[in-house]
């Protein structure tokens, strides 16, 4: 049961058929609940008749409509980013399962976590309006009409070329991104410890100052919460990426450049560096140090020194140095910037006077999750990718990028380390392909290990 909706209007003399028609949009029935003598109409379908939530007209015509089962569509979407998703034809897919049907300049609207993307429907086949249930659909995605240097729209990979300079500019409490691939055969150097992913950025603090956060896809969008690796370094910076798992190394990786004060003009770039090995140099000096008997431990800065030079150097080492006394640290400094060398009363990490109120306000400042939970930065990185029910996830049963949710109620599910969504998804039957019984999709490896694996 198909419905066509129009706006009613006072017919113009002379106007055309055509505006008629983008006036227009076709939908189905999802359920039999709205009041008697009334109709309730999902956002989307509001959305393609009107602009805002006022209606520029007082009635809409509703008609029933025959519509044909839609074989071909074509969609562009409003902006950029979308093409950056991982799996964003997946993404789209599960968007669409929300609409029964489809009309020419239709806007279809995609959410991704806390991300919307737009797209509008270009052309459909075999006719203007048709339906998208029960029906194998191809569809084209052009690309957008917006360029790369839309300030407004954060939500942008810029492509960034390993070994090439990228200029730009960031607005405080924004972020502009990149992204930078690293292929098979540089992988297996990194991974073997021969190479290491570089990420540099130079900027100037005497305008802003900026943070750098990065991640491997399928995170695209890194941030202060929820990223792999990050820098907060005042000025420019050089960030060492060392992947946890080797296996992982190569992909696509983005980069968000985050304007912590100001406005902060800056140039990043990426480079694969080669690790010069220099643990036989060191192995070497040890070794002639040992050989050296000859030598006393300084009073004041505890080095090991020549006892044919210590007299003359413990006085002016005495004269000009000092040693740090707080716990763990023993760094030796000139005295006249010791005043200067300051360790954070939370965590005890060491810096310049000038960097503890940017360190306090990142690590220390009490984080809001979208969940409820209030963390500090470094607690709140785990939560978000290990345990947040708002995380996104890539259900391992149905393919779709959704919210994980909570723990799951049985016991073997979270054994198995699903989340509450994988618990309930693969709670779902299908028929097994060796014997044809109905199997729960969380349990489809199990069956074939204890009925169909020979002995």
């Amino acid at each position: 049961m198909y419905f066509r909706l129009s706006k009613v209007r006072d017919r113009v003399p002379g106007a055309s058929p055509d505006q008629d028609a983008e006036e227009a949009t076709c939908c189905g029935v999802l359920e039999f609940t709205a009041r008697e003598g009334s109709a309730q109409l999902p956002s989307h379908v509001w959305n393609n008749l009107f602009q805002s939530d006022i209606p520029d007209v007082p009635l809409i015509e509703v008609r029933y409509a025959s519509l044909p089962k839609g074989t071909y569509a074509k969609l562009k979407p409003e902006g950029m980013g979308f093409s950056d998703l991982p799996n964003h034809r997946a993404v789209l897919e599960t968007a669409l399962r929300n609409h029964a049907t489809l009309s020419e300049n239709d806007v279809v609207m995609v959410n991704y976590g806390q991300l919307q993307y737009k797209l509008k429907v270009l052309e459909l086949k075999p006719a203007s309006s048709v339906s998208v249930l029960e029906t194998d659909v191809e569809v084209d995605i052009e690309e957008p009409d917006s360029v790369f240097d839309n300030e407004e729209n954060q939500h942008v990979l810029v492509p960034l070329e390993t070994g090439k300079v990228e200029s730009g500019a960031v607005e405080e409490g924004k972020f502009r991104y990149y992204k930078f691939s690293v292929e098979e055969g540089v992988a297996e150097k990194v991974a073997s410890g021969c190479a290491n992913i570089e990420v540099k950025i130079e900027s100037d603090t005497s305008g802003g100052d900026t943070d750098i956060y990065v991640s491997r896809h399928p995170l695209v969008f890194p941030t202060q919460h929820r990223h792999e690796w990050s820098s907060h370094e005042m000025g420019s910076k050089v960030l060492i990426l060392k992947p946890k798992d080797a296996t992982l190394v190569s992909g696509l990786y983005s980069v968000g450049v985050y304007g912590f004060k100001a406005t902060a003009k800056f140039q990043l770039s990426v480079a694969i560096k080669d690790v010069i090995d220099s643990h036989r140099i060191g192995e070497q000096g040890s070794v002639s140090s040992a050989g050296n008997g000859d030598s006393v431990v300084c009073k004041n800065c505890k080095r090991h020194i020549s006892s044919r030079t210590s007299v003359l150097h413990e006085a002016y080492c005495v004269r000009h140095n000092v040693i740090c006394m707080h716990d763990g640290c023993g760094v030796v400094l000139r005295k006249e910037v010791a005043a200067d060398h300051v360790h954070c009363s939370k965590c005890g990490q060491a810096f310049q006077q000038r960097e503890m109120e940017k360190h306090m306000k990142v690590f220390h400042e009490p984080l809001n999750c979208p969940c409820g939970v209030v963390l500090e930065k470094e607690e709140m990185v785990k939560h978000q990718s290990s345990t947040c029910p708002c995380r996104l996830i890539v259900c391992r049963f149905c393919g779709d990028t959704v919210q994980a949710g909570g723990q799951p109620l049985d016991v073997r599910d979270r054994l198995r380390n699903m989340c509450e969504h994988e618990s309930i998804c693969g709670s779902r039957t299908a028929p097994c392909g060796s014997c044809g019984r109905s199997v729960m999709l969380k349990e489809m490896d199990i069956h074939a290990i204890a009925v169909h694996q020979k002995s």
